[in-house]
């Protein structure tokens, strides 16, 4: 059994000011070519198939048109997919029925009612069946109605507990596509900017939840990489969808899977983007001069060095790069400047902070009486004034 590994297509996505719908639509056809010439029997995507939860209708179209495409080769390859936080997971349900008529299944929605289980898709090969458990996005609040005491139910037993309903004959092979933050032992996977960060790390999940699987299909990291486990992996994002992405490779990960109780094959295939995402650092003159006909439309962050800030160097540069994210100096006056910015931050205290934000609004100086009011709530409230 091969399957392509993917997700976080974000179809739909903007970089910066920039649309995207070129790139994913050039990525997106590379992918069917590949399909076409390793002829895997599936195809898995484990979420966040748009970038918004209400997608443009350009960016429907698009995703229906690799749909399409997929389901147009031949040998056929059947395509199992799932909702990722940033899809809405009604919209994506939408004509999974009929869908999985040819093949296309669907998981939008995770279980709802005590007699609901996780989408469950044999596939078969030579070894027998290879089981692929559907896991759309979840929080624990998604399936409060499963169990009784839903109050203070985390990330991770939540998923533990659903898993266990499925009741997983762990001598069989079986693969789980997820859509989750796994830790493994607190070992957090590398991130990117352009993926959405929970503040406290109240959504881990710790790989251990993973055990009864073969292989596990990620999603929601956009960095490729393995988690814990070389079978425990994200696939990333298809393409750069933020500057810190720049040294990323990216890939379709393939997964071959042989007869039970041996470990999967895992190869990468490469994707050349349409447009590459890289940073340049230097003079004005030593930026134009790394300017070739094959980089110049790439998307760009450019810092400029020069001690003397040259005349129009905005203009000059968006002369010769067409795709430029962003401009940055960086010399000794900025340097400075920042610094400065620094000590201010650091030295003032909560009453100073208060003062300055009454001026601000009020346009005057507090009175003894007003300030004296702002020390003891400060102090009140445990802060030094």
């Amino acid at each position: 059994m091969r399957f392509f590994h993917l997700a976080d297509l974000h179809i739909g996505k903007q970089l910066h000011q920039y649309s995207m719908k070129k790139e994913q639509e050039d990525i997106l056809n590379k992918i069917v070519r590949k399909a076409q010439e390793e002829k895997p029997d599936a195809i898995v995507i484990a979420g966040d198939i748009y970038d918004k939860s209400v997608p443009s209708a350009e960016a429907v179209h698009l995703f229906d048109k690799f749909l399409t495409d997929i389901t147009e080769l031949t040998p056929e390859i059947a395509v199992l997919l799932i909702s990722g936080n940033h899809d809405s997971p009604e919209r994506l349900n939408y004509a999974s029925e009929i869908l999985s008529k040819h093949q296309v299944y669907i998981s939008g929605m995770p279980p709802q009612t005590e007699e609901e289980h996780l989408k469950k898709i044999v596939l078969k090969d030579e070894y027998g069946a290879v089981n692929f458990y559907l896991m759309p996005f979840i929080k624990p609040f998604y399936v409060r109605n499963l169990w009784q005491d839903d109050g203070g139910v985390t990330y991770e037993e939540a998923m533990r507990r659903i898993l266990e309903r499925e009741e997983i004959d762990e001598k069989e092979r079986n693969v789980l596509v997820a859509h989750q933050f796994f830790v493994a032992s607190g070992e957090k996977p590398e991130t990117s900017e352009s993926e959405m960060a929970v503040v406290g790390g109240i959504d881990e999940v710790d790989i251990r939840v993973l055990l009864p699987f073969t292989y596990a299909a990620l999603g929601h990291i956009h960095r490729p990489q393995k988690i814990g486990k070389p079978y425990y992996r994200y696939s990333g994002t298809p393409l750069k969808y933020s500057i810190s992405e720049e040294k990323h490779y990216k890939s379709i990960t393939c997964v071959e899977l042989k007869e039970a109780g041996s470990e999967p094959v895992i190869t990468e295939i490469p994707l050349e983007p349409l447009r590459d995402v890289r940073v340049l650092r230097g003079s004005l003159e030593e930026v134009l001069a790394q300017a070739t006909t094959e980089n110049k439309d790439d998307f760009l962050s450019i810092t400029i060095t020069d001690e003397m800030e040259p005349y129009q160097f905005n203009e000059r540069l968006k002369e010769v790069y067409s795709h430029i994210l962003e401009i940055r100096v960086d010399n000794t006056r900025t340097r400075t400047i920042l610094t400065e910015a620094e000590e201010d931050f650091k030295v003032k205290t909560p009453l100073e902070i208060c003062m300055q934000f009454f001026v601000e609004m009020q346009g005057r100086e507090m009175t003894e009486e007003e300030e004296a009011i702002v020390k003891e709530v400060l102090n009140e409230g445990g802060l030094e004034s």
